[in-house]
C-alpha cells in the first residue's frame, strides 16, 4: 500500500479547522486534525508546503518510522505548529490502519480498559444565580463532572465565561476565539479573582452536594505563590482538578505550588511534547497530563507521555474544546479507551454546522463518551459540504493588568 494523495482541507463551520486527508493506492482514506486555535494558516502551510511533498509513495502502515522521519528530518524540532501538524499525519495514518484492519482504532491500541469515557462539561455564569443555572443544564445533557468558571467583579471579561448566545441561538460554553482583525483585549486583576473564587466553590458545594467532581481552570494567570495559595483555599471543596494554575514552562515552579496544597493539578494543555513534562512527571509534580492529541504530535506521541505519566500515577486529562475537531476529539476517545492510566476527558459540544462537516460515530451518555465500532477514527468529512465554510480569520483574546501590562490570558 502507498499513499497517492495528500489534502489539507481548511473550513470554518462554527469555527476554523484543518483537516489532513490521506488516501491511499487501495482507496483508503484517513482524516487527522492539525487545528492551532487562532494560527491555523501556519498548520496549513507546514502541510501543505513542506509535508504533503514528503508524503506520496510512503507505505502508510510504516507509523512510527514516519513519525520519526517527519520529527528528525526538519532538524527544527518541536513547538505548537510541527506537532500539529505531525498529529495531523499520524492519526491520520493510524485511521488507514484502523480501516485496513477492519477495526475500530481502540482495538489496535490494545483493546478498551473501560467500557465508557467520563467527560466533563464547562459550566460558566456572571453571577452565582446564571452559574446555578449552567450547572443544571449541564446536568440535564448528562455531565456527571462539570468544570466551574465565573466572573469576578471589577473585571469586565473573564477566561471561560460564556455571556452570548452561539451560532444556534443557545448558550455555547465556550468558544473565546473571536472573528474580530484584531484579538480583543480584556482585564485582569489577580487579587480580586483570589479573593471571589472560593466564595463560588463554597455557594456550589451547598448547591448541589458534596458528591460531584468539580474542576476549574486558573488558565495560565497565577504566580507559583498565588496558584499555592488558591489551591490551599480551594481544600474544603473537593477539587477534581485545579487547572493550568500557573506558566509551567518553568515546571520546577510546580513545587512550591505541591508543597502548599492538596488540591489535585493538571497542566499540559500548550505543551505539544514530553519533554515540557519531564520534570513534572519525574517529580510528581501534577495529577493529571492535559496534552490534547492535536497538539502534542498525534497519538503515536500521547501514548508514550502517558504510558510515561503511568509509571508515577499520573492519569490522562486530555484537552477537548471545541477548536480540537471532531477528528482529534476521537482520536483522544480511541486513546482514553484504550489506557489504563484514563483520569478524565473534555469534551465541549461541537455546533450543528461542525457536525455537519464531520459526521462522528462516537457517543455522549450519561456522562460517558465511547468512539464507537466503525472501522478506523469513526468520523467522516463532507467535503462538499466543508466548502460552504471557507475560513474566517479568528483570534484569541490577551489580557491586560490595570496599568496597561500585558498579562497571561
Amino acid at each position: 500500500m502507498k499513499i497517492v494523495a495528500a489534502d489539507v482541507i481548511v473550513t470554518s463551520p462554527d469555527r476554523n479547522f484543518v483537516t489532513l486527508k490521506i488516501t491511499t493506492d487501495d482507496g483508503l482514506t484517513g482524516l487527522g486534525d492539525g487545528t492551532l486555535n487562532g494560527r491555523e494558516l501556519a498548520v496549513a502551510s507546514y502541510l501543505a508546503d513542506h509535508v504533503v511533498p514528503l508524503l506520496i509513495g510512503r507505505d502508510p502502515h510504516r507509523i512510527e518510522d514516519t513519525w520519526q522521519f517527519l520529527y528528525r528530518s526538519a532538524y527544527w524540532r518541536r513547538g505548537p505548529v510541527t506537532m500539529a501538524a505531525i498529529a495531523a499525519v499520524d492519526v491520520a495514518l493510524w485511521d488507514i490502519k484502523a480501516k485496513a484492519a477492519g477495526m475500530p482504532l481502540y482495538q489496535l491500541l490494545g483493546g478498551a480498559s473501560r467500557t465508557g469515557v467520563m467527560a466533563y462539561g464547562h459550566a460558566s455564569g456572571r453571577d452565582i444565580p446564571e452559574l446555578f443555572d449552567s450547572i443544571r443544564n449541564h446536568l440535564e445533557l448528562g455531565y456527571r463532572s462539570i468544570r466551574v468558571q465565573t466572573s469576578v467583579p471589577g473585571i469586565n471579561a473573564v477566561y471561560g465565561v460564556a455571556a452570548q448566545p452561539g451560532p444556534d441561538g443557545k448558550r455555547y460554553d465556550y468558544e473565546p476565539a473571536q472573528r474580530t482583525p484584531l484579538p480583543a483585549e480584556e482585564d485582569w486583576d489577580t487579587r480580586a479573582y483570589l479573593r471571589h473564587l472560593p466564595g463560588v466553590f463554597e455557594a456550589v458545594r451547598n448547591e448541589f452536594g458534596p458528591e460531584l467532581p468539580l474542576l476549574h481552570d486558573g488558565h495560565h494567570r497565577m504566580t507559583p505563590i498565588q496558584a499555592a495559595r488558591l489551591g490551599k483555599d480551594l481544600e474544603p471543596y473537593d477539587l477534581f482538578w485545579l487547572e493550568d494554575c500557573t506558566p509551567a514552562e518553568n515546571q520546577e515552579a510546580l513545587r512550591l505550588v505541591r508543597q502548599h496544597t492538596t488540591t489535585p493539578l493538571a497542566i499540559g494543555e500548550v505543551f505539544n511534547t514530553v519533554w515540557d513534562y519531564q520534570t513534572l512527571i519525574r517529580e510528581q509534580l501534577i495529577d493529571y497530563v492535559r496534552s490534547a492529541v492535536t497538539h502534542t504530535g498525534g497519538i503515536t506521541a500521547m501514548r508514550k507521555l502517558l504510558d510515561f505519566a503511568a509509571q508515577y500515577q499520573i492519569k490522562s486529562g486530555i484537552h477537548g474544546p471545541t477548536d480540537i475537531s471532531p477528528v482529534g476529539m476521537a482520536a483522544a476517545l480511541h486513546l482514553d479507551l484504550a489506557i489504563h492510566n484514563f483520569g478524565i476527558q473534555e469534551y465541549m459540544q461541537h455546533g450543528p454546522l461542525t457536525n455537519e462537516v464531520f459526521r462522528q460515530s462516537f457517543t455522549f451518555a450519561d456522562g460517558y463518551l465511547h468512539p464507537g465500532e466503525q472501522p478506523g477514527l469513526g468520523v467522516e468529512l463532507d467535503e462538499q459540504a466543508a466548502a460552504r465554510f471557507p475560513y474566517t480569520a479568528a483570534y484569541l483574546p490577551f489580557n491586560r493588568l490595570k496599568d496597561g501590562t500585558v498579562h497571561d490570558w
